[in-house]
């Protein structure tokens, strides 16, 4: 089999990207982690470097991190990111695992990024129906906390709620129901591939705001700060 490595934001998506992997026999070289190098957090999900590295030991794998530069740019983001890459290379692994599910662009993008260093991109979850996969990730005993929500989308109540199927339920009917579109984030505690659960304690809520220069982009969003115990 080939050498991999799985792209971790600690959420639900990848989890189940590597939950499948594993049912197929697969070993996981790494799981690599992109944080703000000046908050020492995954960008969108808010989760700390301390949590991520805990879920890593509990799941029996190398936990590695990129830190990215608050002055951040696509040219910046891609240099940083190829120099990553090239780096996995020189352990001979040549295979990077997404947990997307169907954003088109996204998917371009990583293979483009990828084969222009002869690297390759696999995404085990691709065009999984949300619902099913959701259901499966409760079914299966997984557990998850919601740290993001997309303000325009969900309101401040869906902060720290557990991902069951009241949560399921209760989302709005135009919000995807893993949140594919960016509307949440999650950070997973426990489950069938994790050697011991992780104790965490909710601590404040805060509400960002985020624009483009050009005025393209303008969203705001609620994160919460939890804190390994």
């Amino acid at each position: 089999m080939s050498k991999l490595f799985l792209n971790w934001s600690g959420g639900k998506d990848c989890t189940m990207a590597l939950f499948k992997l594993l049912e197929q026999k697969q070993s996981v070289d790494f799981l690599f982690t992109t944080l703000s190098k000046e908050t020492n957090r995954v960008s969108m999900h808010g989760t700390s470097k301390e949590l991520i590295t805990r879920q890593a030991m509990s799941l029996g794998i190398h936990s590695r991190k990129l830190y990215l530069p608050v002055e951040m740019n696509m040219e910046v983001y891609n240099k940083h990111l190829l120099h990553e890459m090239k780096l996995m290379q020189a352990r001979e692994i040549n295979t990077a695992v997404f947990g997307d599910v169907f954003l088109e662009d996204l998917k371009e993008y990583r293979e483009k990024q990828l084969a222009s260093i002869g690297m390759k991109a696999v995404f085990p979850l691709w065009k999984r129906d949300t619902r099913e996969l959701i259901t499966e990730f409760i079914d299966r005993g997984f557990k998850a906390v919601i740290v993001c929500v997309n303000a325009k989308k969900l309101n401040k109540s869906f902060i720290g709620r557990t991902i069951d199927k009241d949560f399921v339920n209760e989302l709005p009917d135009d919000v995807d129901v893993c949140g594919e579109n960016g509307e949440y984030h999650s950070f997973v505690y426990d489950g069938p591939i994790f050697n011991k659960k992780i104790n965490f304690e909710l601590s404040e809520t805060v509400r960002k705001h985020y624009a483009s220069v050009d005025g393209g982009h303008d969203s705001e969003f609620y994160f919460l700060n939890i804190k390994h115990i």
